[in-house]
């Protein structure tokens, strides 16, 4: 390709298809590609590491916390695409990862901050991805890219680079030949191989066992701070090892892919009902619960990602903004009281943008569930009182 059509390439454009390559291949080492399912194309410069990642693209409106967001399990074989112009600002430090490692397939920003400037800063984002062989794409119009999926619904995406960089119709090929979102079973993925524990801070009140189906650091200290000793175990474990471990309460955790492929998380939280045990559950967690009570999921459109989300609790009105990254959601509706093999359960918040469902709870109050993220990393603290509806749900058991 000639230096004109390279500079070209690097710009910011959303043009058609079929001007991309025009029958010939494309080699730069600062040009990058985000290819779309539907054949979209576009055209920016490298972010993190050169080469080829695929996943499903997604977008999220948090205007902070990047690190967070891309350290969280949830977004395991997802595109992140930033709605925030700049990213970057504050670097990459050794204290905010809410797990071992990058977990995002890749990574989509509008304007990459040319320095970071923080007085934790250890590294910039910029070799924070390339350490980690984080493939990403920059200098791309985000806001187009955004109202794309808002239009056509999150869907199978690349970012190509460096060698991975191909013809029009090659790259298209290997977009569309990724599994999809839609029956993925992820939590196996992301879940702890071997059992770890977090040890209260002061005195032990409570023990939970909380199911590693893609926690964040930042949950096992909140219930810490609360005077739990929690038990984190993989999403395998078995009732029988639960029990082993004399809970006072089970916790199910956030995480990635269709609930719908997790039958035996389904199951086990079946058993725990069954047992009697207090129950709670964010986000993926959510999903299970609702399923075991006998309720279908469905995939949403583009989802809900970001730091911004109002839920509406059906019994007190109360309005909290919340954190959120789920594609996928449980059917049904404000306030709806439906039977269950273990009593009656409601419907306990809806989404106050579009009625999705955000909750779910046995009306006895055993066992409850949301679908945002209370632990807030990031994100704000509206919701963080659920843990302590969790402790009292055990303290009076």
């Amino acid at each position: 390709m000639s230096g004109q059509g390279l500079k070209a390439a690097a710009r910011v454009t959303t043009e058609a298809p079929r001007t991309f390559q025009e029958g010939r291949s494309m080699s730069s080492d600062n040009v990058a590609v985000m290819v779309l399912e539907d054949g979209r194309v576009f055209r920016g410069s490298t972010f993190g590491a050169t080469g080829q990642t695929l996943g499903e693209a997604v977008f999220c409106t948090a205007m902070t916390g990047y690190q967070e967001t891309l350290t969280d399990p949830s977004y395991d074989r997802q595109i992140v695409v930033a709605t925030a112009p700049q990213i970057g600002n504050t670097g990459w430090n050794d204290e905010d990862d809410e797990s071992s490692k990058i977990w995002v397939a890749g990574y989509a920003v509008r304007d990459p901050a040319r320095r970071a400037s923080n007085w934790r800063s250890k590294r910039t984002l910029q070799d924070e991805l390339e350490n980690q062989n984080i493939v990403g794409i920059a200098g791309i119009d985000t806001r187009a890219l955004v109202r794309h999926l808002r239009t056509r619904g999150s869907m199978k995406a690349g970012v190509f680079s460096g060698a991975a960089l191909a013809d029009y119709e090659e790259l298209v090929a290997r977009v569309n030949g990724q599994p999809s979102m839609l029956g993925a079973d992820l939590a196996g993925e992301v879940s702890t191989d071997e059992m770890y524990t977090i040890e209260p801070l002061g005195e032990h009140r409570f023990t939970v066992v909380a199911v590693d189906l893609g926690i964040k650091s930042n949950t096992p200290r909140m219930f810490a701070e609360r005077g739990m000793r929690v038990h984190v175990v993989p999403s395998n474990v078995t009732f029988d090892q639960i029990k082993e471990l004399n809970p006072n309460g089970v916790f199910l955790s956030n995480g990635p892919g269709d609930p719908a492929t997790a039958d035996g998380s389904v199951a086990l939280t079946q058993q725990v009902l069954q047992a009697d045990i207090p129950l709670f559950g964010i986000c993926f967690g959510n999903q299970i619960l609702g399923r075991a009570f006998g309720r279908d999921t469905y995939k949403m459109k583009f989802g809900h990602r970001g730091i911004n989300v109002p839920v509406i609790e059906h019994h007190t009105g109360r309005i909290s903004i919340t954190a959120q990254n789920h594609g996928f959601a449980l059917e049904g509706e404000r306030g709806e009281v439906f039977d269950t093999p273990f009593g009656k359960a409601e419907v306990s918040h809806i989404c106050a943008n579009d009625g999705v469902v955000e909750g779910v709870q046995l009306v006895s109050g055993r066992a409850f569930s949301v679908q945002y993220h209370p632990e807030a990393a990031a994100g704000p603290h509206d919701a963080a009182y659920l843990f302590d509806r969790f402790s009292g749900l055990m303290e009076g058991a």
